[in-house]
């Protein structure tokens, strides 16, 4: 039923939590799991931006690496990859490039605001997908 499933992160408890879903979900299937970093970079004049790109591309790196670690612990093929661009619209960039049965998300994002709204990213591509989106939602004891 599903051959390939997206986890998009951003290493928060939220998409951990999307990412334990969807393990479970590729081992049932038999699945392959792509982890997607996605770096927004920051628009400013300041000349530093460069290696504040390159930290958060690292970090990146080290999320999704340990996502691939889980993954293998479970016997579930990971792919992972991290982008630099705007989050949803990278998302849906990735299951355009790479034909995706499912994306399974978190609800809860970071930090602030965005915290308590299903409105950033996740409603973006729940609303602008074509693939179908799992939300994952954080118990009360783990908000």
């Amino acid at each position: 039923m599903y051959d390939n499933i997206l986890v998009p992160t951003d290493g928060s408890d939220g998409s951990r939590q999307a990412f334990e879903h969807a393990l479970d979900l590729a081992k049932m299937y038999n699945s392959t799991v792509h982890a997607l970093y996605v770096v927004e970079p920051l628009h400013t004049a300041d000349m530093g931006m460069e290696q504040v790109i390159d930290a958060m591309q690292s970090e990146g790196e080290r999320v999704v690496g340990e996502f691939a670690e889980r993954a293998d612990a479970k016997d579930v093929t990971a792919l992972t990859e991290v982008v630099v661009g705007t989050p949803h619209r990278e998302i849906l960039a990735y299951t355009e490039e790479n034909p995706m049965d499912l994306i399974v998300m978190g609800t809860h994002g970071r930090t602030g605001l965005h915290r308590y709204l299903l409105g950033s990213v996740t409603e973006k591509v729940v609303r602008l997908s074509d693939v179908p989106v799992l939300t994952v939602r954080l118990t009360r004891e783990e908000e």
